[in-house]
């Protein structure tokens, strides 16, 4: 599902962004936030290049690791039913953030709507377009596609954009690794 291209590229690296820097389970694994340069890698990573080569300092990947969390929080709250919180708090990030819409034309692309002011440092205005993406996603029938890892030991966020709209698990391998588990229960209990 595409909520409109810009939109949904942002969705898909606010998801990023989140799974890479805040602390939690991945993979069925333990979790730890990054620092010092390896979280300025983690943000890099989430991003395309072309939007990071602007990242002036580490401390601006420490900031967008805080809002980070806090759009995680909004996350974790959707996918237990509380969309009222999530809205709730999601609305509080937007507003401390500063978003507010604004045509912008950059990098050969055409006019398209950003959702953070002109004067916002790199961090903030992150946070804002990230902030405002989920809202679009939060204020959509489809919100349903937007969760937490169904898989064991996985708190990692997931996007579905697919067509039918089934996925439930961050990545192949947290899928893999359930229909592995589940292989794995049948044989024995047929055994």
């Amino acid at each position: 599902m595409e909520f409109d291209s810009h939109t949904s590229d942002v969705v898909e690296w606010a998801v990023a962004v989140v799974n890479n820097v805040t602390p939690g389970e991945r993979h069925g694994r333990p979790f730890p936030a990054p620092e010092g340069e390896a979280l300025t890698a983690a943000v890099r990573d989430a991003l395309p290049p072309a939007r990071t080569a602007d990242l002036p300092r580490a401390s601006d990947a420490a900031e967008l690791a805080a809002w980070a969390v806090r759009l995680r929080q909004v996350v974790a709250k959707v996918d237990g039913g509380d969309m009222d919180t999530a809205c709730t708090d999601l609305n509080a990030i937007m507003r401390e953030a500063n978003a507010i819409p604004t045509l912008a034309r950059h990098d050969g692309e055409p006019w398209h709507l950003h959702f953070h002011s002109v004067e916002a440092t790199w961090a903030v205005s992150w946070a804002a377009s990230m902030a405002t993406a989920l809202a679009i996603v939060l204020g959509n029938a489809a919100v349903d596609r937007l969760g937490l890892c169904n898989a064991p030991a996985c708190d990692r966020v997931y996007i579905d954009v697919s067509r039918n709209g089934t996925r439930r698990f961050c990545s192949t391998t947290c899928q893999n690794r359930v229909k592995a588990a589940a292989f794995r229960a049948r044989r024995a209990a047929g055994a």
